[in-house]
């Protein structure tokens, strides 16, 4: 089985910065991780190729620094990876983004049986691109799965996802594009030996001038979406506590205070 595994290297959120002309985030010099989400699917996808056989394939998107992430993966069992780096990138919204995540597997991974994103990403919290990714590739998408069960001689897959009611088994043909969630399973931590071998297995660094796609709908250009303004929440002021010795008295005070707000 050929498994793909979107991953995104994502800032700390301790260390966010934002362009103040372009109003998206800078991610070239800051300290960045591996979005944690994104270890799930790798995860499952190390699980499949155990049972099944096959190949790993990491695809991300992102500056040089993104290859750190990338590395992780490797260390961590991942075959090779595809590595999508252009300033003609930068600047995409999901939609984007996945117009080109989708494009580079489609010309280069094009008998891929399963894809597997993380749900989301911890530095916009979307949730999007997996979903649009799989609009793209006119495949069937199934998100938010907590387990998975593959049968690739009988070509589909058996997924159990998580809703707002409770949880849905849904079977579909491959190929088919999952999202992880946490619940999935438990990932594992590079071994040495994984650490070290991770330098040798192949990264394709991948341009623009490289995928058969269009250009405009590439990076800013390419992005229907525009953040107009980025800015900091007001700090909460002070709340008012009002303690009495006596339980009656406190109450009383609670609701004078109220009405004076226009709170009741």
């Amino acid at each position: 089985m050929i498994i793909v595994v979107c991953i995104k290297q994502v800032p700390e959120i301790t260390e966010v910065k934002v362009d103040p002309k372009t109003k998206t985030l800078m991610r070239e010099g800051v300290p960045s991780i591996l979005n944690p989400l994104d270890e799930f699917a790798i995860e499952e996808a190390l699980r499949i190729r155990e049972k099944h056989g096959g190949e790993v394939i990491i695809v991300t998107m992102g500056p040089p620094q993104a290859n750190e992430a990338i590395l992780k993966c490797l260390a961590m069992g991942a075959d090779r990876a595809i590595h999508l780096s252009d300033r003609a990138f930068a600047g995409a919204d999901t939609l984007a983004t996945a117009y080109t995540l989708a494009k580079a597997i489609k010309q280069f991974i094009p008998n891929f049986d399963v894809i597997l994103c993380g749900k989301q990403a911890i530095d916009g919290d979307t949730a999007q691109v997996p979903v649009e990714m799989a609009e793209w590739l006119n495949l069937t998408q199934i998100t938010g799965v907590k387990k998975v069960e593959v049968d690739p001689k009988g070509r589909k897959v058996v997924a159990h996802r998580e809703t707002d009611e409770g949880y849905e088994v849904i079977e579909s043909k491959l190929p088919v594009l999952l999202t992880a969630i946490k619940e999935l399973n438990e990932p594992r931590l590079p071994t040495l030996m994984g650490i070290l071998s991770a330098k040798n297995k192949e990264t394709r660094v991948i341009t623009a001038v490289d995928l058969d796609g269009d250009t405009g709908l590439f990076g800013l250009n390419g992005s229907p979406t525009q953040v107009v303004e980025i800015f900091a929440p007001k700090p909460r002021g002070k709340g008012t506590i009002i303690l009495d010795e006596d339980p009656v008295a406190t109450a009383k005070k609670i609701i004078q205070f109220l009405f004076e707000k226009g709170v009741i």
